[in-house]
């Protein structure tokens, strides 16, 4: 992973001497509420509905174990002790206090974190597949890219003040994991036939109120150009974006109202006078990046007597076994595996993660993965190069810390933003939502038959629990002060990027149990064989479901 050289640490060490100036004068009443917004905003400092709320960066999701240390330590000290992993890759903070703001961030300079432009209207946290590096089907490790997406970024004078944030994603698979297509910017990186990197540049995607799926601006675009051709496209949004309507200044409203054609074409007039320039990238800047991202100290294993060894202990213990078919991913080196670590208990948040939790799995990550973790784009966490030979002993540790449920990517396994139990902007608490529905679909065996379904909850329209591509989404309203719930149909987050469709008038908090039965009961009795959610979903569209959900008793 890059590490933090001299002049990195001294630019987080004057930022933090700047917000706590910062604080002390706001605290003091020498700054208003106006003035002390943008500054905090840019140093990732949210008011929330009971709190303060801290986003803590992690760029593409990844950190090792001693930064793991301090946010646990941080999670004990100064919040109340967990700290929660957001659908961004990033961790986030519910309970500080504002006046400790300035030393929760020097704790975080210490081991090479901050939470400069976790929020605000600026370029935010580049994100990329939770398995970067290490996936089978992966054509070239994006993380180098996203790095020096990050570093151009950061600080950039030109963008720290944009008419509305700004989300970059990389992917670099053949199955899409990054969401890239539902980005202000989506990077696909593919190769030439020669084998060179180039870049098929995608812009104007996002959910929240309006969900769009982004646009192909540039295909083919070779590596070199990477900085200077999205520096155009920020251009383009700076110069034209609406600063009048909040709800209307994001880019995809730009890129409809121009059309793809003509937004194309100013991006490409920016361009030409950005071309060739300073940001234009060479081999040398790139290999030193790259060399931050070397493979570990893999040892020569075997992968076929790793693989007899797990069968034997698949047949010794089910529950092992399960965990296996569910939570581990092809590793590109043989002899190892991916382990995701399940953030989703029944009653317990989804995403969050204790102190305790913190140290241990700290502690596992330096004796099975080379001392390192990422966050998910699903609230999880991975252990990205564990061996084999090793998965049976972890499933023992990570089953003691209630971390291996084996659901992933199953209905127990939401995606679910803090809603109405934190944040200010919700219309409707979502962590009840996601427990009922646990609690309803207890039955693993039941969950297994039905296949993976990918059910997406948010607290309001802003669609931080990204509900408009969930396979089954669940959007908290307000109808007359009271909280209802908006159910949907048939999102897709991958390479076959759709828009979910809503099923029809919304539903009260009890109901919503009932609603997911009568779904899942339609599914069952319309899928053909084996069939998955989604695609018993294409094939017979919205209606059944609707008229089994609002089908009349009697």
């Amino acid at each position: 992973m890059y590490r933090y050289d001299a002049t990195d640490k001294q630019i987080l060490s004057e930022r933090v001497t700047q917000f706590r100036d910062q604080t002390k004068r706001f605290l003091a009443g020498e700054l208003s509420d106006n003035e002390f917004l943008p500054l905090r905003l840019q140093n990732g400092l949210y008011i929330q509905r009971l709190a303060p709320m801290l986003r803590v960066a992690v760029p593409y999701g990844l950190y090792n174990s001693t930064q793991m240390r301090q946010l646990a330590h941080i999670a004990r000290h100064y919040d109340k002790g967990y700290a929660h992993v957001s659908t961004r890759q990033n961790f986030q903070f519910n309970w500080p206090h504002l006046e400790d703001v300035p030393d929760i961030l020097a704790d975080l300079a210490q081991v090479d974190m901050h939470a400069i432009q976790t929020s605000g209207n600026c370029v935010r946290n580049i994100t990329t597949d939770q398995y970067a590096g290490v996936a089978a089907d992966e054509i070239e490790d994006p993380r180098p890219w996203c790095e020096l997406l990050r570093q151009w970024s950061t600080f950039h004078p030109e963008f720290a003040l944009l008419p509305r944030k700004f989300k970059i994603a990389v992917c670099a698979t053949r199955d899409d994991r990054a969401a890239f297509q539902f980005h202000d910017i989506g990077v696909e990186l593919k190769h030439d036939s020669s084998g060179q990197t180039q870049f098929d540049i995608y812009a104007g995607g996002g959910l929240g109120r309006t969900p769009v799926i982004a646009q192909l601006i540039r295909a083919d675009l070779p590596w070199q150009h990477l900085l200077t051709y999205i520096e155009a496209i920020l251009r383009v949004y700076n110069m034209h974006g609406n600063r009048e309507n909040k709800f209307k200044a994001r880019i995809k409203i730009l890129v409809r109202a121009l059309g793809v054609e003509a937004f194309r074409e100013k991006v490409e007039k920016e361009w030409d006078y950005l071309r060739g320039g300073e940001n234009t990238l060479d081999s040398a800047a790139v290999d030193y990046v790259k060399r931050h991202f070397v493979a570990p100290d893999y040892e020569q294993l075997d992968d076929s007597s790793a693989n007899r060894e797990l069968a034997s202990q698949r047949m010794e213990s089910p529950e092992f076994g399960r965990w296996l078919d569910k939570n581990i991913h092809a590793h590109r080196q043989p002899g190892y595996a991916v382990v995701n670590l399940a953030l989703k208990p029944t009653g317990i948040s989804p995403g969050d993660i204790s102190d305790s939790q913190m140290d241990q799995v700290a502690d596992l990550a330096d004796e099975y993965s080379f001392g390192e973790m990422r966050n998910t784009h699903n609230q999880n966490i991975v252990f990205a190069d564990v061996k084999k030979s090793d998965l049976y002993a972890l499933w023992q540790a990570l089953t003691g810390l209630r971390l291996a449920t084996p659901n992933l990517g199953y209905l127990s396994d939401p995606i679910c933003c803090p809603g109405g139990d934190y944040c200010a902007l919700a219309n409707a608490k979502s962590i009840p939502i996601a427990e009922a529905i646990q609690r309803k679909f207890d039955d693993i065996d039941y969950l297994y038959d039905l296949g993976p379904i990918d059910l997406n909850i948010s607290g309001c329209m802003n669609a931080c629990g990204h509900h408009h591509v969930g396979q089954i989404g669940i959007l908290g309203v307000d109808k007359k002060g009271q909280e209802f719930y908006q159910v949907s149909l048939g999102g897709n987050m991958g390479r076959e990027a759709a828009i979910a469709k809503i099923l029809g008038p919304s539903f009260a908090q009890d109901e919503i149990p009932a609603v997911i039965e009568k779904i899942l009961d339609t599914f069952v009795e319309l899928r053909e064989a084996e069939e998955h959610f989604l695609d018993t979903y294409k094939r017979v569209g919205i209606d059944p479901f609707k008229e089994r959900v609002y089908a009349k008793a009697g």
